[in-house]
């Protein structure tokens, strides 16, 4: 396995996995309707694009036979001396193989680099990948509610995880 930096040129790929991950994610917690419209306002290239140029920083996860098999994005300093990641997939079928923690991993590495006192993230407070943060360490900080438009929001938790 190995991570690719992501660019402009790797907007398609990321796009393409959101779509194969995402259904299967949030089967049971987002209707269909809802589905489509957060990918299309977080995941079409030129939402991607926005946020590479915002200063979202993007790995891949690519294996030997240079399939891609998930992504992550975070942001440095999104609040003082805090990393955020905006975005942690990896496809269904390689869950539990460890390819999230090293997409974590790397995100660590770069906020350590870079003087961050920690890394947090927001999770759908009924998606089961909030047991994965807490494997990682993570702790529920607080709840929010984010209006996203047409009638729809993030019912989440944000967690984070102490660095320094």
């Amino acid at each position: 396995m190995q991570l690719v930096k992501a660019n402009s040129n790797h907007l398609n790929i990321i796009e393409q996995l959101a779509r194969k991950i995402w259904p299967v994610a949030y089967a049971e917690i987002l209707s269909a309707k809802q589905l489509e419209y957060m990918l299309s306002i977080f995941y079409s290239e030129e939402a991607l694009l926005s946020q590479l140029e915002k200063g979202h920083v993007f790995y891949l996860v690519q294996n030997n036979s240079g399939d891609y098999l998930g992504f992550v994005s975070y942001e440095l300093n999104c609040e003082p001396h805090k990393t955020k990641i905006h975005k942690i997939y990896v496809s269904p079928e390689t869950q539990g193989l460890g390819l999230g923690k090293l997409l974590f991993e790397k995100v660590k590495e770069e906020a350590l680099k870079n003087n961050q006192k920690a890394i947090f993230l927001n999770v759908n407070k009924y998606n089961k990948a909030q047991y994965f943060y807490t494997k990682l360490d993570f702790k529920i900080v607080k709840e929010e509610v984010i209006d996203i438009g047409r009638g729809y929001v993030m019912d989440d938790y944000v967690m984070e995880v102490k660095l320094l």
